[in-house]
């Protein structure tokens, strides 16, 4: 368990989506890391409910316009966010969004804090918290990056289905696996999938790398919690898969395996990686494979850590203006 923060009790915080899979495990691991003053938010269907303690209220740009909140989790729609974002930002909230919405505009940091946290200091009201592969993608690619670097990037991802929501589990756990198999909640083009579109373009903007070649190949599978990737990489400088793996352990938020195990990821705040071994399919290739909690470190975690970078930066002051 992390070390309590009681230090930062008097942090006012917003969870908003608070009745959501995602929220559930933020509220959670905000109490787990010490933080008391927190309010919970959802949609007037969930207003005034209760979770645990907390009298969950109704998020509007009113509520959450109000000007008493540091800081503030979002884990709702991209439509909402566009909506309640920029109100809590407004009225002087730091705004930690884990939707889609702002992920790719030039002044919000898409913040993964293992590989750019230093990013979230230059944020203007809106930081966005990155697609639940991509966050672990990136934990793996940086390192490897860095020492020898990245020539192009494939990966094939294993989604379990809480990365579509508490309804998603619910149809899940009603139906059968191949009933379930056939459904695609993501929007198609008929080329891609969205959900393969913002891997790519997410990958790109947090290692900087504008024109790097990411293919992706998004599916979801018949599990509740739990995403995994399968990822294919060619690095400019050849590399031995053992020096990868000494690079990997080292690495911060990995933890290496031989063979990741799905049920060792779930429940933890490491993403755990492994199957490291050599790609003759291309020059200097690799392949490995991960496997994260898509609601710990995908979302709900990683959107903590980046609220703690700007806690142990006292929180300094930022323009409002867009």
């Amino acid at each position: 368990m992390p070390p309590s923060r009681t230090s930062d009790s008097d942090l006012r915080i917003g969870v908003v989506g608070a009745t959501g899979a995602v929220g559930r495990v933020t509220l959670q691991l905000l109490l787990d890391r010490g933080y008391t003053n927190i309010r919970t938010f959802a949609s007037w269907r969930s207003a005034g409910g209760q979770l645990g303690n907390f009298e969950v209220e109704e998020a509007t740009r009113v509520t959450l316009g109000s000007g008493d909140l540091d800081v503030c989790l979002f884990s709702i729609g991209t439509q909402w966010s566009r909506e309640l974002v920029p109100a809590a930002a407004e009225a002087g909230a730091v705004c930690i969004d884990k939707s889609s919405a702002f992920r790719l505009e030039e002044d919000v940091p898409l913040v993964v804090p293992e590989v750019n946290g230093d990013r979230a200091l230059g944020h203007t009201g809106i930081i966005a918290n990155p697609n639940c592969c991509t966050i672990p993608l990136t934990m793996v690619l940086a390192p490897l990056h860095d020492a020898v670097g990245l020539r192009s990037v494939r990966v094939a991802t294993y989604q379990s289905v809480s990365g579509a929501g508490s309804e998603a589990i619910t149809d899940l756990r009603g139906e059968s696996a191949d009933d379930h198999l056939l459904r695609m909640d993501w929007e198609f083009d008929g080329i891609e999938f969205d959900e393969e579109t913002k891997i790519r373009d997410e990958t790109r903007k947090i290692l900087e790398l504008p024109e790097l070649p990411v293919t992706a190949t998004c599916v979801r599978v018949p599990t509740v919690v739990g995403h995994a990737e399968a990822i294919w990489i060619e690095t400019v400088e050849q590399i031995a898969p053992e020096q990868a793996e000494r690079i990997l352990a080292q690495a911060p938020g990995l933890r290496l395996e031989k063979v990741p195990s799905h049920g060792h990821a779930i429940g933890i705040d490491e993403v755990i990686v492994g199957r490291v071994r050599g790609d003759h399919a291309v020059d200097n290739g690799l392949a490995l494979f991960l496997i994260s909690d898509n609601l710990r470190k995908g979302a709900a975690l990683n959107a903590i850590q980046i609220a703690e970078i700007l806690v142990d930066a006292a929180l300094p002051n930022y323009s409002t203006e867009r």
